[in-house]
């Protein structure tokens, strides 16, 4: 859009309706910045010139005693809310926007609360709600599962309450292997969200699988500490997972929301702590059995191949042992080739003294010396006579 009064083409001046914006134009810029100023937010007014049409939507005013702003909500959201009546002090968590077809900002509402006592812990717990969705802490896919065999399991709850006693018997009963750590806290009333806090934090330190944080039922008053958004920050930040089980099934508190699993009762949540070793036992068994049976079959296998291992090793010693015969028998051969019984045998004989020398030589032989003559076939006493020519 080119303002009026600069010069145009030609050295001319631009007329003050040339690049003008339509209506269209102006509510449409409007309305996108409003909407990228402003996050869902909540606002306090009176009500006032409430409508509910046919369609089901709602129409009203919210004012205070410098502005008022009109109001839109949808029948899709006011279905859980109570219609206001003239003049009611309200909370409203809405959008703000422009409705451009009259050029008018408006809200369009989401959640309508009253501004008594009981509107007000709604509206805290809205809040609170808020900020831990904004952080991801009621993001499903962070909820880890809870171990299939845990070993130690951390209580958290009152000391005096029955839900410790339901959560211990339950225990005992399914899996008695686990350790149970009872970390005690007040779980209602002034410092009750310090002594959760405090609990929590120990729960962080011990060596622990699985975490229990958990109380009876109660008023709203009585839960009130759970839903504590710095009670869901911790439970959400222990470094095991987490069972909440807080009062009875229709109760849900921020701390069920960010747990790793929601009980409806802490006998609930004992239950789904620990396997039953009821139903573990015939498991137990059965991989037992498999065991045996594997044991046996290796047995087998290995005696098997210990058998073939022991043939091939005598097949190898009786392989061995036939070829060093038949060297032996060789090398007995060829020494018997050698032998002078060998010669003996053609006929000739050695003459020895009576020490078992051998005679050799004519000088050896004076006239009537005794000596011996070794033959094949063994020894002949004999004597020389006369000298020798």
């Amino acid at each position: 859009m080119t303002p009026a009064g600069r010069p145009g083409a030609g050295g001319g001046r631009v007329a003050p309706t040339d690049g003008a914006w339509s209506v269209s134009d102006v509510t449409r810029r409007a309305r996108a910045l409003v909407e990228a100023g402003f996050n869902r937010l909540w606002v306090r007014g009176e009500v006032s010139g409430f409508k509910a049409f046919q369609s089901g939507h709602w129409y009203f005013t919210l004012r205070d005693a410098q502005a008022q702003v009109r109001c839109v909500m949808w029948r899709s959201d006011n279905q859980r809310a109570t219609s206001p009546e003239e003049g009611t002090q309200v909370y409203v968590e809405a959008s703000p926007t422009v409705w451009e077809e009259r050029g008018e900002f408006r809200l369009t509402v989401r959640q309508l609360l009253p501004t008594d006592a009981s509107g007000l812990w709604q509206l805290r717990l809205e809040r609170a709600r808020a900020a831990l969705e904004r952080d991801g802490l009621l993001d499903p896919a962070r909820k880890r599962p809870v171990p299939p065999w845990p070993e130690r399991v951390a209580v958290i709850t009152s000391a005096d309450g029955a839900a410790v006693h339901d959560i211990v018997s339950v225990l005992a009963r399914r899996w008695p292997l686990a350790e149970v750590l009872l970390i005690p806290t007040r779980v209602q009333g002034e410092g009750a969200e310090l002594d959760v806090l405090a609990a929590l934090g120990v729960a962080n330190r011990l060596p622990v699988d699985v975490a229990i944080v958990g109380r009876g039922g109660g008023s709203r008053e009585d839960l009130w500490v759970f839903n504590s958004e710095r009670v869901a920050r911790a439970v959400a930040a222990l470094s095991v997972p987490v069972i909440s089980a807080v009062g009875h099934e229709t109760d849900v508190t921020l701390t069920d929301l960010v747990a790793d699993l929601r009980a409806a009762t802490p006998s609930a949540a004992a239950a789904a702590a620990t396997p039953d070793r009821a139903a573990v036992l015939p498991l137990v068994g059965g991989l037992a059995r498999r065991l045996a049976h594997g044991l046996e079959r290796r047995t087998e296998l290995g005696r098997e191949r210990l058998a073939r291992t022991g043939d091939r090793l005598e097949a190898t010693i009786r392989e061995h042992t036939h070829r060093r015969s038949a060297r032996l028998a060789e090398l007995a051969a060829a020494l018997d080739a050698l032998s002078p019984l060998r010669v003996l045998e053609r006929g000739y004989a050695v003459a020895r003294d009576d020490d078992g020398r051998v005679l050799k030589r004519i000088a050896e032989f004076p006239p009537g010396r005794h000596f011996r003559l070794t033959v094949s076939d063994g020894d002949v006493g004999a004597r020389a006579e006369g000298r020798p020519a």
